[in-house]
């Protein structure tokens, strides 16, 4: 059996079965290109100084108005950002044999190599490959992720432990941009929860009949995106697709469906997706963080008044996740499904 990146590496057009009805598709001539006034683009070398203040207004604006921002002197080192790309990069050249052992259409395994969304709600693929991991606690997971390249559980082992060091970090002054308390938002995840994606995008003989993954918001809390140097994400803003071009050493952050509920709809979980293109192949590795399936999520209580009445009803994560894996990414929004009817 051919994993999806090795069947498509070896087609000159596309398949019927990737391509998306025309009023569908990507139109990708409509796409405006974003510069260093479209995405904010928050420096941290001073969270923990005399700018904490300022960096923290800065991402509550990007919070409020855009779901996203990009960040730079986050703290994870270049030569580890390298390292990981590499590993990724090794992994998706390995041989189809070895690809394989991680070949997975049970979306409850924890690590898995896999295509698509979800098989059973979608009607055209998706032209990419992916290799998921759950990652925290590490100790539970890390004999679970593959063996070859022969140093990929040290490398994304110690990638991982500094992202999630950098999460706690960003969820602390995201939870101060919203008045709460520093700790509010960690300690209402439960035992917190990890997971992490490696996507591969190859290229497209005609990248304008169909996606790497198409428009959805994140389930999860916050995303933390590391790309290599290959355009392919886009976001929704104002109605308009923006394409993020990707800078050296910087992670995209954006907003996930429980951020907006835990703010009371005050920040947006943004609408997004990946394009694909004809001449390179994309690597980009986004970490979701998020709470334990257990925990309880709902607006928190210091955002709610008169004024501001809760917009969700409260619910496990579990039951949300649930809800979004088995509604399919073209159909309502997950949110919609737990707000509290209007009285």
């Amino acid at each position: 059996m051919a994993t999806p990146a090795t069947k498509l590496l070896l087609i000159d057009r596309v398949p019927n079965n990737y391509i998306w009805p025309q009023a569908d598709r990507p139109n990708l001539t409509e796409v405006e290109a974003s510069d260093a006034s479209t995405i904010p683009l928050i420096d941290l070398q001073g969270l923990f100084g005399p700018n904490r203040d300022d960096i923290i207004r800065q991402i509550g604006k990007a919070c409020q108005q855009d779901g996203f921002f990009q960040i730079k002197n986050h703290g994870i080192q270049e030569e580890m950002v390298q390292a990981i790309m590499n590993i990724a990069g090794e992994f998706f050249r390995l041989p189809e044999s070895e690809r394989l052992k991680n070949y997975s259409d049970d979306r409850s395994e924890s690590t898995r190599l896999w295509t698509s969304f979800n098989i059973k709600t979608e009607k055209v693929s998706y032209w990419r490959e992916f290799l998921r991991l759950l990652c925290y606690p590490l100790e539970e997971y890390m004999h679970e992720w593959p063996t070859n390249p022969p140093s990929f559980r040290k490398e994304v082992g110690e990638y991982c432990t500094r992202v999630r060091e950098l999460a706690l970090k960003l969820l602390e002054a995201i939870s101060e941009s919203l008045g709460l308390e520093r700790e509010y938002i960690s300690e209402n995840l439960g035992k917190h929860g990890q997971r992490m994606a490696m996507n591969y995008y190859p290229p497209c003989p005609q990248p304008e009949l169909t996606y790497g993954l198409l428009c959805h918001t994140d389930p999860n809390l916050i995303t933390i995106l590391l790309q290599d140097d290959v355009p392919g994400l886009q976001v929704l803003r104002n109605g308009k697709w923006i394409a993020v071009n990707p800078i050296p050493n910087t992670f995209i952050v954006n907003m996930g469906d429980q951020m907006q509920v835990i703010s009371n709809d005050k920040y947006k979980s943004i609408l997004h997706r990946a394009v694909v293109n004809s001449d390179r192949e994309r690597i980009s590795i986004p970490t979701f963080y998020c709470p334990s399936p257990e925990a309880l999520i709902g607006p928190a209580q210091g955002l709610i008044d008169h004024e501001h009445p809760a917009v969700y009803r409260s619910f496990t994560y579990k039951e949300y996740y649930h809800t979004f894996w088995n509604k399919g990414l073209m159909t309502e929004c997950c949110l919609d499904m737990f707000k509290i009817p209007s009285a």
